[in-house]
């Protein structure tokens, strides 16, 4: 099969010793494993639970935490709630169901799968969706940056409060120091491994991020101080109400799509097995789910009716609390250095991507240090000149959510597991029913979503 991974011997591979009660082995998959045709568990040195869930959490929580509280304010508290939910619970069996199948083909990468699955096409597009989503969130993350630390049209930067104007005022100049100065040495790792402890860092600041957000409006709930009631349900009142419904819940389905991200990190799996991924998998769900819900919430409760689609932008006015300054510049500098920090665990699948279309049946990317930096130079550049041209994180998300988004956490992994389920009777009533389930949820989202996008664009340029 061609990749940009070399070939590893079948007496190298691993036993697979346990699956999670979800997915459990058939008798051929038993003798498929008996037989020694599972995925190498390499060496000792690799990267523990610890280290998996920190990465695949980082590869989570990223600018899409940002706009989950506009999403309350469409969706109502308890709509988005659980939705929150079941996305996760889809998007946790969507991991499993390609880690599983991974390991059946001795795939390596999210591409080699699909092409077990679906042939070369299907392959070339789940790339193209993956470098269409890996740089969307990236250009993301700089526009954050520079609404943070420049500020825009309504909001005031950081810079600006401390140090009053300056070159900062210049949001292209700033976000290109960033670039060169702060994200560029960490993208320049050729390990995803090597990003473990930036990723813990993270998963850190966006715990406090979360934690101060809860805490200021449960101090205001308590006090009696929140703006607006919070809205429960869904506001169908209007046509551009309509509208946003249509769209948020794409949105929605960026939050938990990290699927680019588990064959990489699996592969540096201290003694993997596809049982301890799962295991990965389920924590850093449960995580996700803890924060997002949290953000959410509080977040909405906050800023009601005013909120923005990047929070963040909102915490430069008084909270109506003691300390209201300290605990803004908190939040948004603390969010920005999770950004810094996330970049490049985002930047690695997207590199590897871009290598193994642009370079197929090349050395390792990590064999070829001319070849990684001179990706890693030609592709912060181009997210870049994105971030400079896209006006905010709103438009960006609501059309990969509905695309590339949709496609790599649902679409792809539940064709993977009906076709290959097929070939091997290694499906059982309940989790073919719930693939086609995703199957038809994810069509019926990409189709709805785009459409609502388009109608959205055409209603405004009127």
């Amino acid at each position: 099969m061609d990749s940009s991974y070399s070939a590893i011997s079948k007496n190298s591979y691993v036993e697979l010793q346990k699956q999670n009660k979800f997915l459990p082995l058939d008798d051929e998959e038993k003798s498929f494993v008996n037989n020694g045709h599972a995925l190498d568990s390499g060496s000792n040195q690799g990267s523990g639970i610890s280290g998996a869930v920190f990465n695949l959490t980082t590869s989570i929580i990223g600018a899409g935490i940002m706009a989950l509280p506009a999403t309350m304010k469409v969706l109502g508290l308890v709509l988005g709630l659980l939705l929150i939910l079941l996305i996760a619970i889809l998007s946790e069996i969507s991991v499993e169901l390609l880690v599983r199948f991974s390991a059946l083909h001795n795939s390596r990468s999210y591409g080699e799968v699909v092409q077990s699955a679906l042939g070369k096409p299907a392959r070339v597009l789940s790339e193209i969706c993956i470098v269409v989503n890996n740089g969307g969130f990236l250009v993301v993350y700089l526009i954050i940056m520079g609404d943070v630390m420049s500020g825009s049209l309504h909001h005031v930067g950081v810079l600006d409060q401390w140090l009053g104007n300056g070159f900062w005022d210049h949001r292209k100049v700033l976000i290109l120091i960033v670039v060169v100065v702060f994200l560029a040495p960490l993208c320049a790792l050729n390990k995803i491994d090597s990003l473990s402890v930036t990723s813990a860092a993270s998963v850190a600041l966006a715990v406090v991020f979360v934690v101060v957000c809860f805490v200021v409006a449960a101090v205001k709930l308590v006090e009696g101080t929140v703006d607006d009631a919070p809205r429960m349900s869904p506001d169908f009142g209007s046509k551009e109400a309509v509208l946003d419904l249509l769209v948020v819940i794409p949105i929605m389905t960026n939050a938990y799509v990290c699927h680019f991200n588990v064959q990489p990190i699996y592969n540096e799996l201290e003694g993997r097995t596809p049982a301890k991924m799962n295991r990965v998998g389920r924590i850093t769900t449960a995580v996700c789910v803890v924060v997002y819900a949290s953000t959410a919430v509080s977040g909405y409760l906050l800023f009601g009716k005013d909120t923005e689609s990047d929070i963040l932008t909102n915490f430069d006015r008084d909270l109506g609390i003691r300390f209201s300054s300290a605990v803004n510049y908190v939040v948004r500098v603390g969010y920005v250095l999770h950004l810094v920090l996330v970049f490049p665990v985002i930047h690695f699948s997207l590199r590897e991507t871009v290598d193994t279309l642009l370079f197929e049946g090349s050395p390792p990317l990590c064999e070829s240090k001319k070849r990684s930096l001179g990706l890693t130079v030609v592709l912060l550049a181009l997210i870049y000149i994105g971030s400079t041209m896209i006006p905010n994180i709103w438009t960006a998300f609501k059309f990969t959510g509905a695309t590339s988004a949709v496609s790599l956490g649902f679409t792809f992994p539940a064709l993977i597991a009906l076709r290959l389920g097929k070939r091997s009777n290694s499906l059982s009533a309940a989790e073919r029913s719930v693939s086609w389930l995703m199957l038809i949820l994810a069509v019926v989202v990409s189709v709805v979503g785009t459409l609502g996008n388009v109608y959205s664009l055409r209603s405004k340029s009127d």
